[in-house]
């Protein structure tokens, strides 16, 4: 997964927004996945016919070339299919533009698709079943960490091909760590480490912060990854049914909650609203000492502040044991009524394995398999393995048909809970009430 932007209490934003990502790799987008023939010379001099395969994207900078590489690679071995790419830039628009070629059965044979909403497009119907083909290629749960597994399937059926993904962790400033007494080479693992530390890294001047040690809900600090770190779950896994409100999630929420009142949400509100991007980043500028984020923002650090002397660590718990992060990222789909399936299957399949992901992830992201991103050298260097490290006890995000309600409910019923508009439970009581209702149409 790209960069998310940094977000403060949004009420509706989401962090992994729609991708039916695209490059400009097409002379003119067309509106649907036609399929066409020509003829050309296999790998032993016969003649056979070509197939063109049309996937949607939204794919840019490095990313764009390592998708072409992987096409260029894909054909190369698969001379009797060609992949005709279509730039569709990632908006709502565009969402709503492959739900109609959808409707209107001529949709591309491939998209570039954010797992997030496989939940809620595998529930319309538009999808196609991937199950058997998968199995077929070898293609199956062990191939993958766990959560992209899971976040590409829904009621038990494979609907997408899991591509990259991030994870998140505790970054730490190791100067200001010295400077405050603390030992760099020891962050914080409970959460009463994490509040001490906090403290002492802390420096007001009246209401201004002049540096701020940490700040719970700032970055990627969202509920889901608390609320798991607390020991809690979003979601019965056995009933399918919404528990925003088990009482390790609130459990989370209370303490983000009491952490704003000790050091008054206002006063963190008018640091984070003047907050910069790029080198002017509050953690690049040392502005605070401790956030939480993702793994995009090595490369960020190596961009505006090379020297910058930071640690990662995974996210505290309070007993500073089963520490998890959560995950997210992109895949292929091949949407519901696609006229050339079995030669966009192929090409799924190849992204599927090793050779694809190395091709396409290579100095851009993490793979889902893990095995790829040893080859990367992750494992063996002190950040980034860090982060690899955790991937096999990453949670992903319920995958339900109303997931984008749920996230925007969850970030709703934090920046009231932290604003003392209803407590903590109350909030959560009312998160999970209104996503179950809403969930009620799809059990009809």
């Amino acid at each position: 997964m790209r960069k998310s932007r940094k977000i403060v209490f949004p009420a509706w934003v989401s962090v992994l927004s729609i991708s039916i990502l695209a490059t400009a790799c097409s002379s003119t987008p067309t509106t649907g996945g036609t399929t066409s023939t020509s003829t050309a010379t296999d790998a032993k001099g016969g003649q056979g016919s070509v197939s063109t395969v049309t996937m949607w994207h939204g794919l840019t900078s490095i990313d764009l070339e390592n998708m072409n590489k992987v096409v260029k690679t894909f054909e190369e071995k698969n001379p009797t299919i060609k992949i005709k790419m279509v730039y569709t830039e990632s908006s709502e628009g565009s969402d709503q533009k492959l739900l109609t070629a959808v409707a209107g059965g001529n949709p591309p044979d491939i998209a570039y698709f954010d797992r997030f909403k496989v939940g809620s497009w595998a529930a319309q119907d538009s999808l196609t079943d991937l199950s058997a083909m998968a199995a077929g290629a070898g293609i199956n749960k062990d191939s993958y960490y766990p959560f992209a597994w899971d976040e590409s399937s829904y009621k038990g059926k494979l609907y997408a091909i899991p591509l990259g993904t991030d994870s998140r962790l505790l970054f730490y400033n190791k100067d200001h760590f010295k400077e405050v007494g603390l030992d760099p080479n020891n962050p914080p693992k409970t959460i009463a480490q994490l509040e001490a530390a906090a403290e002492k890294l802390t420096s007001k001047d009246g209401k201004r912060f002049k540096r701020i040690g940490f700040i719970p809900w700032y970055s990627q600090g969202w509920l889901y990854g608390w609320g798991w770190s607390f020991g809690g779950d979003f979601q019965n896994k056995s009933t399918g049914k919404i528990t925003a409100n088990d009482p390790k999630v609130v459990e989370a929420l209370q303490w983000m909650t009491d952490f704003g009142k000790k050091y008054n949400v206002e006063d963190i509100a008018g640091f984070t609203s003047a907050a910069g991007a790029d080198e002017m980043d509050p953690f690049i500028s040392g502005q605070i000492s401790m956030k939480i984020s993702g793994n995009w923002t090595v490369a960020g650090i190596k961009k505006f502040k090379p020297d910058l002397n930071y640690g990662v660590t995974p996210i505290p718990t309070p007993t500073g044991t089963d520490f998890t992060t959560w995950s997210g990222g992109m895949s292929l789909i091949i949407p519901k009524g696609a006229k050339n399936t079995e030669s966009a299957w192929k090409f799924l399949e190849f992204l599927g394995k090793e050779e694809g992901q190395y091709l396409l992830n290579a100095n851009s992201g993490m793979s889902v398999i893990d095995s790829v991103n040893a080859k990367f050298g992750y494992k063996d260097d002190p950040i980034m393995k860090e982060f690899v490290s955790i991937l096999p006890n990453s949670h992903n995000r319920p995958v339900i048909p109303e997931g984008q309600l749920l996230w925007n409910e969850l970030a709703s019923a934090t920046e009231k809970a932290t604003r003392s508009n209803g407590t903590p439970k109350e909030n959560l009581d009312k998160v999970t009430e209104t996503v179950n209702k809403a969930l009620e149409k799809y059990n009809k």
